[in-house]
């Protein structure tokens, strides 16, 4: 597929894909939610790709959806309608099917559905100008893009029904404070503390990396017991892995691990 709404690089074990409409401050567009369902499947089977960075091109990371464009998903009858915005959603939301780490990378405004989708990956790093809004009832519209699932999760009940009620902007420090972002750094940092945060992550080996996010998240709706089996069973995936070898040969021999993600 041509890429046009979004770009996409590797830059060693590392994928960077931004948002590439920046003249719409990256708002997003059916083309961009196809593109993205692309290169997503083409993750999937990649095993070189070790972290996913997500960022925008521009001054900004994202404004939420063109409102241009898809506020027609509700022109159709009710019934239809619901299943256009399903449609139109779902797509975005598949960057938490992949079982590599993914890091938001955040800055100017990420509002609407554009902080849903940051929500959606499994970190997030901002940049110090960053405004958060959960902005969807300035415009008489409840969240989209699983953000009343996302958002709770991240900072609590109370703090997601204040943030989605008001639908005020919050900055990146107040953000940082409430836990929706892990690490706020100055515009001119924020591309290469991000690698290099990424590159610490690859440079881990890559299956318990998976492992543990699949573990992390199964945990947030099953009990200790359930946790556990799944941990025990995590524990001796890796226990048979070559990775696993190496890491305490090079523990043995005082020296850095090389992993092959094997």
């Amino acid at each position: 597929m041509q890429l046009e709404d979004i770009t996409f690089e590797k830059r060693d074990k590392i994928g960077i894909l931004a948002l590439n409409k920046p003249e719409t401050l990256n708002a997003l567009t059916y083309k961009m939610r196809d593109e993205l369902e692309a290169i997503v499947a083409q993750l999937q089977d990649d095993r070189d790709i070790r972290v996913l960075i997500i960022t925008g091109q521009g001054r900004s990371f994202c404004s939420g959806g063109d409102i241009k464009t898809t506020f027609k998903l509700y022109y159709d009858p009710p019934a239809q309608a619901q299943q256009n915005a399903y449609n139109y959603y779902k797509p975005y939301t598949s960057i938490k099917d992949l079982d590599i780490p993914t890091i938001a990378v955040i800055k100017g405004h990420t509002i609407g559905a554009g902080l849903c989708f940051a929500m959606a990956c499994d970190m997030r790093i901002a940049s110090t100008d960053t405004k958060l809004s959960m902005s969807f009832i300035k415009v008489g519209m409840n969240p989209g893009m699983g953000g009343t699932y996302l958002l709770p999760r991240l900072v609590g009940t109370a703090k997601a029904m204040e943030l989605c009620l008001l639908g005020e902007p919050i900055d990146a420090q107040e953000a940082l404070r409430i836990g929706l972002v892990n690490h706020v750094v100055e515009p001119e940092q924020l591309m290469d503390f991000s690698l290099d945060f990424a590159g610490r992550i690859a440079n881990n080996p890559p299956i318990p990396a998976r492992l543990i996010k699949k573990s992390i998240y199964q945990g947030q709706n099953k009990d200790i017991d359930e946790v556990l089996t799944f941990e025990s069973f995590a524990q001796v995936t890796c226990a048979s892995t070559e990775d696993m070898k190496e890491a305490i040969a090079a523990f043995k021999e005082k020296r850095p691990p090389v992993y092959k993600g094997c």
